[in-house]
């Protein structure tokens, strides 16, 4: 597959020797997957790379081959600046605001496109389905580490092949990155289904706080929930997707404070008809139509009333 977007970036990459690629902070399975996918490959063909999260890797996909090369910030001169999985410079490091993307490789529906070079594609089930079908264009080959980074990043996007915008096509893209040498089962186990003790003390704190109404469920998880823990990552730790799996709700929510006083929102949509993408974007976020986010500052009570009010009026207006 080709598209208008693929001489510019083979340009861009024959062209080129020394890269810096990131991803949005607090990153997930498809950030961390089209990070070293694109980066493994990048170095495959001679290139000097540099790969940086904020946050880190989580301990989830330390596992996959070069997660200890991603530093937490910027080490040495490059190029070409490129953000993967990221639909809003707002969401990088604030420690690269002062640089310019080259290239923003996407799929949500969102995306601001605030790169000299855009490559967004919203019906994609993940960023790292992007690479796959374009890598090959890009003159870039897709090696057994390559493959299993881009296969992890497909199977936690679409919690392994269950969210509501799976295709055929993804399926045949996992099965031909399998051919390559990537391990389905391992990677969908140790992706999806292994937790830590101590995300599993996180994911007791907010589920003993699950409140709903309107068909709306949402939980709230502290930073004293976190340290109580002994949970150090700034994310949910996945919950949303428990909370999600609940009958009888439109939407499920999750609010998780964070340092200097912001909360992170994330939305998952049980209705078709709902539009929660629409909701984050009220609030400075964004994502998919069934799954969003967005980080607003303000304190953990106030924000949660607005974001209530909010998503109640769009559940109410598909009632």
């Amino acid at each position: 597959m080709t598209s208008p977007e693929d001489s510019q970036i083979r340009s861009l990459f024959a062209g080129s020797q020394t890269f810096l690629l990131t991803a949005h902070i607090r990153p997930d399975g498809d950030a961390v997957g089209s990070l070293l996918g694109l980066g493994l490959a990048l170095e495959a063909a001679g290139k000097t790379v540099h790969m940086l999260l904020e946050d880190g890797v989580p301990s989830t996909f330390r596992h996959l081959d070069g997660a200890e090369k991603v530093k937490q910030q910027v080490e040495g001169e490059f190029d070409v600046f490129i953000t993967l999985d990221c639909a809003d410079r707002t969401r990088i490091s604030e420690k690269l605001a002062s640089y310019a993307p080259s290239l923003n490789i996407d799929h949500h529906i969102t995306n601001k496109r605030f790169a000299d070079i855009n490559l967004v594609e919203p019906k994609a089930v993940a960023t790292a389905s992007v690479l796959f079908r374009h890598m090959p264009a890009w003159g870039l080959d897709i090696s057994r580490p390559v493959a299993e980074a881009l296969l992890t990043g497909i199977v936690t996007d679409t919690l392994g092949f269950r969210t509501s915008n799976m295709t055929p096509e993804a399926l045949r893209a996992a099965a031909q990155l399998m051919e390559k040498g990537a391990d389905l089962p391992s990677l969908h186990t140790k992706a999806l289904h292994r937790r830590s003790f101590e995300a599993a003390r996180y994911w007791g704190a907010g589920l003993s706080k699950l409140e709903h109404s309107d068909k709306m469920v949402w939980g709230t998880l502290t930073l004293n929930d976190r340290k109580f823990a002994r949970y150090y990552s700034n994310d949910d730790a996945d919950l949303i997707n428990i909370i999600a799996s609940i009958e009888g709700e439109a939407v499920a929510m999750i609010f998780v404070e964070q340092p200097g006083g912001k909360v992170k929102v994330s939305w998952r949509a049980n209705e078709q008809r709902l539009d929660v993408a629409r909701i984050a974007e009220r609030f400075g976020g964004g994502g998919h139509k069934a799954a969003a986010g967005a980080t607003i500052s303000g304190s953990l009570d106030e924000i949660q009333t607005r974001v209530l009010d909010e998503t109640r009026k769009a559940v109410r207006e598909i009632s």
